[in-house]
């Protein structure tokens, strides 16, 4: 009976990582430290809320936005509290869920059913996920000023604020998917950005949001959809989803035409 096959002898981890690591693109070492960088900071501020560390620096944020002599006066013009709902609707279940059936349906109509699904999948996950972190930390509403919007829900992390940067950032990538020119992604991605910014803080002039909540929740939206666009990523490697490709543009040399020239 011939002896059992030697197994072959197992790679230290520093050179089995730093072979892992060769198989994968700059970019998405660059997304995956940035993404375990935004976990260590969403940890650091739920740690801080807690303890109670950020309720000196939330008070004084909510009192700068109203009137000292009446907080239930916002400040700035009259007509400043409808634009913040106005903003407010913007990260809200309801805009981004008719945002997000109205791309799903152009892809699917486009018969690209991957892409759409992913869509979907991406802002479906997003959602739970806020839901499981406030009912996890269940810190109550502010209390300090009266609510110009009402909510039901836990205040961290602010939803609105997590959804709108999944949602937003989503949506700009997808857009410079089909984009070859590099000023439109980043206009793309700006928009999203100033989007997802003024949504958040519209949640903290309406009275209904500490700030920590807020930026708790740009950052866990931040980390979902760093998350996602690596999936995305890997799905495209394995041809699961496809991207059109873009040929450079070069410019062809024109021949001279010396059939009648003159000496």
């Amino acid at each position: 009976m011939a002896p059992p096959p030697e197994k072959p002898p197992r790679k230290p981890s520093l050179a089995a990582m730093m072979e892992w690591i060769g198989r994968y693109e700059t970019s998405v070492l660059v997304v995956i430290v940035v993404a375990l960088a935004a976990v260590w900071v969403f940890i650091e501020i739920a740690d801080e809320v807690r303890d109670g560390d950020t309720l000196r620096f939330d008070d004084w944020a909510l009192r700068a936005l109203r009137d000292p002599q009446d907080l239930h006066i916002p400040i700035g013009p009259k007509w400043l509290p409808k634009v913040g709902r106005d903003l407010t609707a913007l990260g809200g279940v309801t805009f981004l869920g008719l945002l997000t059936m109205s791309v799903v349906g152009y892809f699917w109509l486009r018969k690209m059913y991957a892409v759409g699904t992913l869509v979907l999948a991406i802002t479906v996950s997003a959602s739970l996920l806020n839901v499981g972190l406030k009912d996890f930390y269940e810190r109550p509403r502010p209390e300090l000023v009266p609510h110009l919007t009402e909510e039901y829900s836990a205040s961290f992390p602010s939803g609105h604020a997590m959804l709108s940067t999944v949602v937003f950032l989503t949506l700009a990538t997808l857009l410079g998917r089909f984009t070859p020119e590099y000023r439109l992604r980043a206009y793309y991605l700006g928009i999203a950005l100033t989007l997802s910014l003024l949504v958040g803080v519209s949640r903290v002039y309406m009275g209904v949001h500490y700030p920590t909540d807020v930026l708790a929740g740009w950052v866990a939206g931040l980390v979902w959809g760093l998350i996602c666009w690596l999936v995305t990523k890997e799905l495209q490697r394995r041809g699961i989803i496809e991207w059109p490709q873009f040929e450079e543009q070069t410019e062809k040399p024109v021949a001279k035409d010396i059939s009648h020239s003159t000496p």
